[in-house]
């Protein structure tokens, strides 16, 4: 008859690490695949008006966007506190947005370049005036094709 023994070293076998590698580059891929870029950093006070028939953009690829609201208290002590325009990550004048729009209609794939949106985010304490002048400007470029992006909601919620 057979006697069993236990053992009395108490080791514990060693961990494979084989297979860490492999868990690392899918946990980067993943990560990597969800991961948006933001685009640019607001630099001014962006509060969007409310409008009760809005529509979703359908392709982000072929939207152009204009900023315009007054600086945000980071940059007041610099810009003052009159509505300015921002493009990408700068402060702009009224004559640099049609520049502006023919350099980013000329980086678009060439398919895109004739259905391109310019898209309006201009807060909701901006004068019309600055709007007005931009359009100006977008006519000059034959960019005519406009969006102003709104929040949902009713027209009433402007009148705070």
């Amino acid at each position: 008859m057979a006697k069993f023994t236990k053992k009395k070293k108490g080791d514990l076998p060693a961990v494979s690490t084989a297979s860490l590698p492999d868990i690392v580059f899918m946990l980067l891929f993943f990560f990597m695949t969800v991961t948006t870029m933001k685009d640019s950093s607001l630099m001014i006070k962006n509060e969007l008006p409310y409008a009760d028939q809005v529509q979703k953009l359908d392709k982000k690829d072929r939207v152009i966007y204009i900023y315009a609201g007054k600086p945000s208290p980071r940059y007041q002590d610099k810009f003052g506190t009159a509505a300015k325009i921002q493009l990408n990550d700068k402060f702009a004048d009224v004559s640099e947005v049609a520049n502006y729009v023919l350099a980013e209609r000329a980086s678009k794939r060439e398919e895109l370049q004739n259905v391109l949106t310019t898209a309006l985010k201009v807060d909701n304490e901006t004068n019309m005036g600055l709007v007005s002048d931009i359009k100006q400007e977008l006519r000059k470029v034959n960019a005519l094709k406009i969006n102003y992006t709104t929040r949902g909601g009713t027209a009433f919620q402007n009148l705070k």
